[in-house]
């Protein structure tokens, strides 16, 4: 006959001040296969729920995680942890004392321009795991909603394992999360792409959106790598908190598999994007071009036009100067030779620039 799960409130105790600025639940498994859940107590209540458990899991929700984890630590009997050495790894922490072991993951949250990377803090002893993040991470909340039924498939005889496999599942969930918001950069990429090929849109404010894209995607790989080196960690670190089954240990392989696939993926994002950026400077360069032979083209025709009124000019000039007594503009010839100078000019001018410009083709 399968048992009955349970939820438990324990009798109202004073709550520290300190652990009245988020919430918190403990889920535990008995010996027997019953399973409790406690939610917003303190940790001392949460001691004496955990005390006779097979396995207890248990959450905290905090406003300032580097603040109080340094009271939640200590109040649910974590003597050995050093928490500034654990927040001072890059992302990612991996903390062994032998009876104790402090692990420090990072979880993404992506706004309209950029990721948010928030810490989540693992904590070992026992039989009891002890999970505290911020507020605005909530990706372990669908695992709360049915760690009852998945302790219930533990065996509550073998505590190693069943803390492996619990750890195993809260870390599969941060990763699942994150992995997530690798769509939304791809589509953040697509309409970067599809900017590309707007006229009107800005080049400036295109080149722009692939920089903060490409930063975005540093620090992604930078989450990525860092649960990575967790998990692998966890694989070989030989924890004694951990189990020493191979089977157990390869589900932790898997983990670092999946992580490996969405670098890779990462990276081809990354290189997507560095095309993008030889795109626009050939776009650029393009244009540059294109204004260039279009001042060519003017200079081209200036020359022929100033060529062209440079013959009768200098006719004028020296028309002007006395030659012939003064009376050279009033012979009969001076205007046909005026225009017949021009003619003469501008149709030489136009020959020269367009040899000139099958010259350049010839040489392209």
């Amino acid at each position: 006959m399968e048992i009955p799960d349970t939820i438990t409130i324990m009798p109202e105790l004073p709550l520290d001040s300190s652990f009245m600025n988020g919430s918190s639940f403990c889920v535990t498994l008995k010996p027997g296969g019953l399973t409790d859940k406690i939610v917003n107590q303190s940790p001392v209540q949460y001691l004496v729920a955990v005390r006779d458990a097979s396995v207890a899991w248990v959450d905290f929700t905090t406003k300032e995680l580097q603040h109080e984890i340094e009271v939640i630590g200590p109040a649910m009997g974590f003597q050995r942890v050093d928490y500034q050495k654990l927040f001072s790894g890059f992302y990612s922490s991996y903390e062994d004392y032998d009876d104790e072991l402090g692990i420090m993951l990072p979880a993404v949250a992506m706004t309209d321009e950029d990721i948010m990377i928030r810490p989540i803090v693992i904590l070992i002893r026992g039989n009891t795991i002890v999970t505290v993040h911020n507020e605005d991470i909530n990706r372990l909340l669908r695992f709360s909603r049915y760690a009852q039924p998945f302790l219930k498939k533990l065996k509550a005889d073998n505590t190693p394992d069943s803390i492996t496999l619990v750890l195993e599942r809260i870390i599969d969930e941060n990763n699942d999360r994150n992995f997530e918001f690798l769509r939304g950069i791809e589509a953040h990429g697509d309409s970067i792409s599809k900017a590309l090929i707007e006229e009107k849109m800005g080049r400036q404010q295109i080149a722009r959106d692939i920089y903060n894209m490409k930063h975005i995607l540093i620090d992604y790989l930078n989450v990525l790598w860092a649960t990575k080196d967790v998990t692998e960690s966890l694989r070989y670190g030989d924890s004694d908190l951990i189990t020493d089954d191979e089977h157990l240990l390869g589900r932790i392989g898997i983990l670092s598999n999946n992580i490996d696939r969405h670098i890779e993926l990462s990276e081809q994002m990354s290189t997507v994007l560095a095309s993008g950026l030889e795109v626009m400077q050939s776009i650029y360069n393009n244009q540059l071009q294109s204004l260039n032979n279009r001042f060519a083209l003017v200079t081209a025709y200036l020359t022929v036009l100033g060529t062209a009124f440079l013959v009768p000019n200098t006719i004028a000039t020296i028309a002007g100067s006395g030659v012939m007594g003064g009376t050279m503009g009033e012979q009969w010839w001076y205007v046909p030779l005026l225009a017949l100078s021009t003619i003469v000019a501008t149709l030489a001018s136009f020959l020269w620039v367009l040899h000139v410009w099958k010259r350049r083709k010839e040489d392209f």
